[in-house]
C-alpha cells in the first residue's frame, strides 16, 4: 500500500488541485492513504474533511517579506514547522510528497528532502510561487499548468481539475442548463463571471451594456458574485444570478465567456474549448495575464486589460466579437486544442515515477 502526502493549501487555487489528484489517486486505488497536510487558516481547514480525507496541520509561518518582527521569528517558527512535518513523514510512513504551493508545501518539501522522501511539485500558475520555486531546486519531477512556466526542470501536465468538469458533455447537457437558467438553447449565450466574490469591472461594464449585448442576439447569463449590488436589468434573455452552484451546467450552455483569468478558471475553460475574453485581475504580479497567455497565443482567446474594461469596450469590442461568427468559430476550433482534462493523471504519472526512481 502506497502512502501519499498532499501538501498545500491557503486558497481554492492550491486546495482543488490537491483534491483533485487526491480523488484520482483514490480512484485508481481504493486501498492507498492519502494524507493531507495543510494549516488551520486555510480553505484547507473546511475543504478537505468534507472531502473524507484526514487533514494533519503544520504551522502557518509566511515568508518575510521585510525586516520586521515576523523576520525576527522567522527561522525558529519555520524549523519547528519542518520539524513538525518530518515526525510526520516518518510516523505515518510516507512513500512520496506532491506539493501544490502555500503555506503548508514549503516546510513539506525541505522536510522530505532531509528524510529523503521523494517529492513532485505542481504549480498552478504562470508566475509560480514562493515556495514552488524552492521545492522545485531538489524535486524528483516538476509539473506545470502552462506553458513558459519558469521552473527548472518543469514538464507541462495541465491542471488537475474537478471530475464535473473532466466528465462534463456540453452538447448532452446544453438543452437541460438552457432550462435550469431560464435561457433558450437554440440562441447564443455569453457566461459572464468574475468568481464566487465577482468582479466590480465585469459587473459595471455588463450593468451599463447589457442591453447592446441583447440587441446584437445574444443571451446572457451574468454570474455577479454573492456582494454585488448590480441591480438585475430585467432584460428578457438577460439572466443574472448573484451565485451558481452548478457551474457545469453554465458552461454546458456557454458559446463565449467573459471572465477573470485565474489558473483554475483558464484551465477549466481551456479543457472545455470554448472561445473567451480574458479581463486579468489588475492587483498582483501580473500571473493572470500570463495564465492566459497560452490561449491567446493560440487563438482561443483575448485579453482586454482591466482599466480597459468599460460599457463602452463592451459595446465597441465584445459585441462586434459576437455577430461575428466566423471569427468565433475560428476561435471555438483553436480552444479544442488549448486544454486538457487529464491534469490529474498526467501528475500521478510524474508521482509514479519518481515513487519508481
Amino acid at each position: 500500500m502506497t502512502t501519499y502526502l498532499l501538501a498545500g493549501g491557503g486558497t481554492a487555487g492550491h486546495v482543488n488541485p490537491l483534491l483533485a489528484v487526491a480523488d484520482a489517486l483514490r480512484a485508481r486505488d481504493p486501498r492507498a492513504e492519502i494524507l493531507v497536510l495543510g494549516t488551520r487558516e486555510g480553505l484547507e481547514a473546511r475543504l478537505v474533511p468534507l472531502r473524507g480525507y484526514e487533514l494533519l496541520f503544520v504551522e502557518k509561518v509566511p515568508f518575510p517579506r521585510r525586516p520586521n518582527r515576523a523576520a525576527v521569528t522567522f527561522p525558529a517558527k519555520y524549523r519547528r514547522a519542518v520539524s513538525t512535518v518530518r515526525a510526520l513523514l516518518k510516523e505515518r510512513s510516507v512513500d512520496v510528497v506532491v506539493g501544490f504551493g502555500g503555506y503548508a508545501a514549503a516546510p513539506a518539501y525541505v522536510a522530505a528532502r532531509r528524510e529523503r522522501v521523494p517529492f513532485v511539485v505542481h504549480e498552478a500558475n504562470a508566475r509560480p510561487g514562493l515556495a514552488n520555486r524552492l521545492g522545485a531546486r531538489s524535486a524528483a519531477a516538476v509539473g506545470v499548468a502552462f506553458e513558459g512556466t519558469p521552473l527548472a526542470r518543469s514538464k507541462v501536465v495541465g491542471m488537475p481539475l474537478r471530475r464535473e468538469i473532466v466528465e462534463l458533455d456540453r452538447e448532452a447537457l446544453r438543452d437541460e442548463a438552457a432550462v435550469f437558467f431560464g435561457l433558450d438553447s437554440e440562441i447564443p449565450t455569453l457566461l459572464v463571471f468574475g468568481g464566487s466574490l465577482g468582479a466590480l469591472r465585469l459587473n459595471t461594464a455588463f450593468g451599463d451594456a447589457a442591453r447592446a449585448v441583447r440587441a446584437a442576439g445574444w443571451q446572457v447569463l451574468h454570474v455577479t458574485g454573492e456582494r454585488s449590488e448590480l441591480p438585475d436589468p430585467g432584460i428578457p434573455g438577460y439572466i443574472l444570478r448573484r451565485y451558481v452552484d452548478r457551474m457545469d451546467l453554465a458552461f454546458a450552455v456557454a458559446d463565449v465567456i467573459v471572465s477573470r483569468a485565474g489558473a483554475a478558471t483558464v484551465s477549466e475553460i481551456g479543457a472545455l474549448g470554448i472561445p473567451a475574453l480574458y479581463v486579468p485581475y489588475a492587483v498582483g504580479n501580473g500571473e493572470q495575464a500570463l495564465n492566459a497567455a497560452a490561449s491567446v497565443s493560440a487563438g482561443a482567446a483575448l485579453i482586454i486589460p482591466d482599466s480597459d474594461f468599460t460599457g463602452d469596450c463592451v459595446r465597441t469590442l465584445v459585441v462586434p466579437l459576437l455577430q461575428d461568427s466566423a471569427r468565433i468559430d475560428r476561435m471555438r476550433a483553436a480552444a479544442s486544442g488549448v486544454g486538457t482534462r487529464r491534469g490529474s493523471e498526467n501528475l500521478i504519472e510524474l508521482i509514479d515515477a519518481a515513487l519508481e526512481s
